[in-house]
């Protein structure tokens, strides 16, 4: 045989190992479930701010939780917090993947519509992979009554993300109901909540629930108060532990 046609067959024959080698990997990785995240190493927590994207609101408990030992950031929503809930949803889920690079996971804490940004993110995302702990405070899941409103009378004053805070919205009916598990669920709310109403919009399918009045009665909390509430604040700090998420002790 030929210097030439040795060549040749030894081209193809090193061809033949690499597509054999890449199938072989192929077929690996579709026989190897993907991970979820350990529960005994938290990693870094994301905090989601409500309607508006003020992240001044969330300071308070990103400082407690870094008292706390954690690394904590307020992700900065798009337009202003009043845009598609979807384009927030992207926005944390690159906050998301910034994290993985240097953590094996990480908690997310969302206030107010900040809670349904999350589900988004879990749901189109991938979340059930990179979420360890999920939080939400006063989060409208079946909508709010304000937002129907602003749509149905005001709708040049109700841009995208309150209109589909309404009940019965598109975008709230594509949400997964109970939510997946992985990762963990906590729902906090209040009864005196006048911003999202009805306040057990805040009731989550799948999640440990935490109606305030009923764990601490008598306890005047407002939905402006859950993020800064120390009561809210030991709560949360308890659901990113290392311990399963259970019951509210009592205040």
């Amino acid at each position: 045989m030929s210097p030439r046609r040795r060549a040749m067959f030894a081209v193809l024959a090193a061809i033949a190992v690499l597509v054999a080698g890449g199938l072989a990997v192929r077929a690996a990785l579709r026989a190897e479930p993907l991970r979820v995240p350990d529960q005994d190493k938290p990693g870094v927590v994301l905090l989601v701010p409500g309607y508006g994207g003020g992240t001044d609101g969330l300071d308070r408990l990103a400082a407690a939780i870094r008292a706390a030992g954690r690394t904590a950031s307020v992700v900065a929503m798009p337009d202003g917090g009043t845009g598609d809930l979807g384009k927030q949803a992207d926005t944390l889920d690159d906050a998301a993947t910034e994290a993985l690079r240097r953590a094996p996971s990480v908690d997310v804490i969302g206030y107010s519509a900040g809670g349904v940004v999350a589900r988004l993110w879990v749901q189109r995302h991938d979340g059930v992979h990179k979420a360890r702990r999920v939080v939400t405070l006063g989060s409208p899941h079946q909508g709010a009554r304000l937002a129907a409103a602003g749509a149905a009378g005001l709708p040049g004053a109700c841009p995208a993300a309150c209109q589909q805070l309404a009940p019965g919205s598109t975008l709230l009916a594509e949400l997964e109901e109970p939510v997946p598990d992985p990762p963990q669920w906590l729902s906090i709310w209040t009864e005196q909540d006048q911003t999202v109403v009805p306040p057990d919009s805040a009731r989550l399918p799948g999640a440990v629930d935490v109606d305030i009045q009923q764990a601490c009665p008598g306890r005047d909390v407002s939905h402006g108060d859950l993020p800064t509430d120390d009561y809210v604040t030991g709560l949360v700090l308890d659901a990113i532990g290392t311990a399963p998420i259970g019951p509210a002790p009592p205040c």
